[in-house]
């Protein structure tokens, strides 16, 4: 089957496009959209991530400010970087790169960041409102691929949808959102037996396990669409996803490649949700 590849780099760009007419709304209003990014220590991957989020900020009139804290700080000295931009009116949006240093409790500083300016999405406060279907910050992977989903044409409603993966991050609140379109969704994650009779069943596969090229064609239905979360490097250090592109692609009617995939997208959404977060200051004045 020839397959017809979701260009999530074209979309991205669709997506912000559209923040950037926004943000010049807002602009007008007096409100610059501010997002403050919180990176602890020195990931290579965390820190290439931080730079593509400010590049895209300032392309799209939007302000950033990087906060770079040492490795070992204390989890008391981050918590207090995190109320101070809880209290700074120029800053709508916070993110705390993820992950932490071991000595920081990640869920303590997820539910210190205001739900007000969680453009994460990780709030429990925000995760509740997302499974009752309430306005909410999405988290903004499982948002971008809805959004590819929606820009593609792929019908959701009716459809089997699988996920491999269950974290608090992509598998759960990827589930939900697919729920609250009428998909019949199922979960599987490292316990489940058989796997592949459960992933030839999905109309809609998506894969979220960071093990490289973990799902081939055999665990695909002819004509299935597939997205591909992860992002691994392979045996020639090369980007890859969680999917053997090149043997699911003989299958699916529509797959997303690792890079150029979800990628773009989890910026994209991170944007919409900072501009979200400073039109909400004017609604809520």
């Amino acid at each position: 089957m020839s397959t017809n590849k979701i260009d999530g780099k074209q979309i991205a760009g669709l997506v912000t496009e559209k923040v950037k007419e926004r943000v010049e709304n807002l602009k007008s209003k007096g409100v610059v959209p501010g997002l403050a990014v919180i990176l602890v220590g020195s990931n290579p991957a965390s820190q290439t991530y931080v730079n593509n989020k400010a590049k895209t900020c300032e392309r799209l009139g939007m302000y950033s400010v990087l906060i770079e804290l040492d490795e070992d700080i204390s989890e008391d000295e981050l918590l207090k970087n995190v109320e101070a931009l809880n209290q700074d009116d120029k800053i709508h949006g916070i993110l705390v790169q993820l992950p932490l240093p071991s000595q920081i409790n990640e869920d303590r500083v997820i539910a210190t960041i205001s739900p007000l300016k969680d453009v994460d999405g990780f709030h429990p406060e925000n995760v509740g409102k997302m499974m009752i279907g309430q306005q909410s910050f999405l988290p903004c992977t499982p948002f971008g691929v809805m959004k590819l989903l929606e820009y593609s044409d792929v019908e959701i409603a009716g459809k089997h949808a699988v996920i491999i993966g269950r974290s608090n991050i992509v598998g759960k609140p990827m589930g939900q959102l697919l729920l609250q379109k009428d998909a019949t969704v199922t979960y599987c994650h490292s316990r489940t037996k058989d796997l592949h009779s459960f992933t030839k069943q999905a109309d809609i596969l998506v894969v979220a396990t960071g093990r490289a090229k973990m799902i081939d064609a055999s665990y695909i239905k002819e004509g299935a669409v597939v997205i591909d979360v992860g992002i691994n490097r392979d045996e020639n250090n090369k980007l890859c996803g969680d999917v053997d592109f090149a043997s699911a692609q003989e299958v699916a009617s529509k797959i997303t490649p690792v890079p150029g995939g979800v990628g773009p997208m989890t910026i994209a959404m991170l944007m919409e949700n900072t501009c979200l977060a400073a039109e909400n200051t004017l609604t809520n004045k």
